[in-house]
């Protein structure tokens, strides 16, 4: 029997300029702070002598491999990216990086949600990737559609309250 597995769908190459900004940021400080801080204790525990028992000079290498990983995955998705800096021509339909009102037609509940890239979701903060089954069936709606939405816990829903290319003030 074969390991393969297909790769999953890719992810939107859209993000936020923020996010791009975050993303660069991060590269910045692994490459210009944390990779030679840790090349330096690298090469003081490597100075102690036996390094197939010296655990500090294990962990060192494995945390700089983890760093080159992280760093080479940076560098190949900020290729990749494409920033959206521009409001939509229909700011009054759902499009990505738009925030979105939602009142659960059930009970009444209202969620905020932003549509951003997959590198830059939080769920504490409302930001939901593009791709999820909940910003896919807000695409292309607006103010007054009714939307259902395919959830683990089941289905549900939504009506569109309010759309908006700017920050709402906080619930």
């Amino acid at each position: 029997m074969s390991r393969y597995r297909p790769s999953g769908k890719a992810a939107a190459p859209y993000i936020t300029p923020e996010g791009r900004d975050r993303l660069m940021s991060e590269l910045r400080h692994l490459h210009d702070r944390l990779r030679p801080e840790v090349t330096r204790a690298l090469a003081e525990a490597a100075a102690e002598g036996d390094r197939s028992e010296n655990a500090e000079y294990i962990y060192r290498k494995k945390q700089l491999r983890e760093i080159d990983r992280r760093i080479r995955y940076l560098v190949k998705r900020l290729e990749v990216v494409k920033a959206v800096d521009q409001k939509p021509a229909d700011t009054s339909r759902v499009f990505f990086g738009a925030w979105v009102e939602l009142e659960n037609v059930d009970n009444g509940d209202i969620e905020r949600y932003r549509l951003v890239g997959a590198d830059e979701i939080d769920i504490d903060r409302g930001w939901i990737s593009v791709d999820s089954p909940m910003a896919r069936a807000l695409l292309r709606r607006q103010v007054g559609d009714e939307v259902e939405v395919s959830r683990p816990k089941g289905n549900a829903c939504y009506e569109v309250m309010q759309v908006s290319y700017d920050p709402f003030e906080p619930l």
